[in-house]
């Protein structure tokens, strides 16, 4: 049997959260169901950080109730197991996950909608800064209530760390670096590390090496490693097979190629987004790992989300 690879969905967060054409809540939540039904492991839904920084999420809460009726009444029984994560930047975003997982439970009977928070700080300091306002140490504080919840409520968690390759304002990062701010996440109490190259710079040896050198600073009993990669010079496909060569098993991919880093442009646009979970997924069937995406039914999410960002006036990415 060929080894499985884990594939999370992250248009619906991820690859809208940047556009600035309004989305409608029904589609947005029409999105998730599409995503769900593709057969991936996870789908990353939104963020519960204040509109006044992301206003496309600020209906965070309302996709999730209109994705918790769904799940109660109209799903089939292979969307109930994928897990919904969703991001939050500290203890108040965390709390509003909370309460979004009480009113599925109250008012729809869906236990634990959402089963793990997402934190999100980065591997260089000035783009911790612009992005969120804080240093790379405040950041990890601000998270430090939000574990303690997860732990309370039985979530999981996963800390991102951006610009792990390159930054667009420092350049080129160093991996220790990379692995520091890693140790300290998963010391905190983060189970998966999710190491994003923000902008697309990533070459196979430089995500290798990376790699190596967070597995390293985890040590033997670390959780597990995500690759989140950017497709802005075409070699996510090239690095997908140095990290399945390196021993890690997740990624994420955006459906449609959604996505893209606002600090990164090329030919005076926007760089190309998130790798396209399509793309994603062929690059590790012809590795010759499995997943177990339904290639049919991703085609129909990925259609669906170019059609929702064309109608909304807004860009998007690639093909599947």
């Amino acid at each position: 049997m060929a080894q499985s690879v884990r594939i999370t969905e992250v248009a619906p967060r991820d690859g809208l959260q940047n556009e600035s054409g309004v989305i409608p809540t029904d589609d947005k939540a029409a999105l998730v169901r599409a995503c769900t039904l593709a057969g991936v492991d996870e789908v990353e839904v939104s963020s519960f950080v204040s509109p006044r920084w992301i206003p496309q999420l600020g209906d965070a809460a309302e996709v999730f109730d209109a994705t918790a009726r769904w799940l109660a009444t109209d799903a089939p029984p292979e969307a109930r197991r994928v897990l919904l994560s969703a991001l939050v930047p500290n203890e108040r975003g965390m709390q509003a996950l909370l309460d979004v997982n009480r009113r599925a439970r109250e008012e729809h009977g869906v236990d634990r909608l959402i089963g793990k928070a997402s934190v999100f700080t980065a591997a260089s300091e000035t783009f911790s800064r612009k992005n969120t306002n804080a240093s790379i140490a405040e950041t990890i504080e601000r998270f430090r209530p939000v574990f303690g919840l997860a732990r309370e409520h039985g979530l999981a968690v996963r800390g991102y760390v951006s610009c792990v390759i390159a930054c667009p304002f420092e350049g080129p990062i160093a991996p220790e670096a990379v692995a520091d701010v890693s140790r300290r996440l998963a010391e905190a109490g983060a189970e998966e590390i999710d190491l994003g190259d923000t902008i697309g710079a990533g070459t196979p040896e430089t995500v290798a090496r990376v790699i190596r050198e967070v597995r390293a600073a985890l040590g033997p009993n670390a959780g597990a490693i995500t690759l989140h990669l950017h497709d802005t010079f075409g070699r996510a496909v090239e690095c997908v097979g140095a990290a399945l060569d390196e021993g890690v098993r997740s990624f994420d991919g955006a459906a449609g190629g959604l996505g893209g880093c606002p600090y990164a442009s090329v030919g005076g646009r926007r760089a190309p987004g998130n790798v396209a979970t399509g793309t994603l997924v062929r690059a590790v069937r012809e590795a010759g790992f499995s997943c177990a995406v339904d290639d049919a039914r991703l085609g129909e999410a990925a259609s669906l989300a170019l059609a929702l960002t064309a109608r909304a006036g807004v860009s998007a990415g690639g093909a599947a």
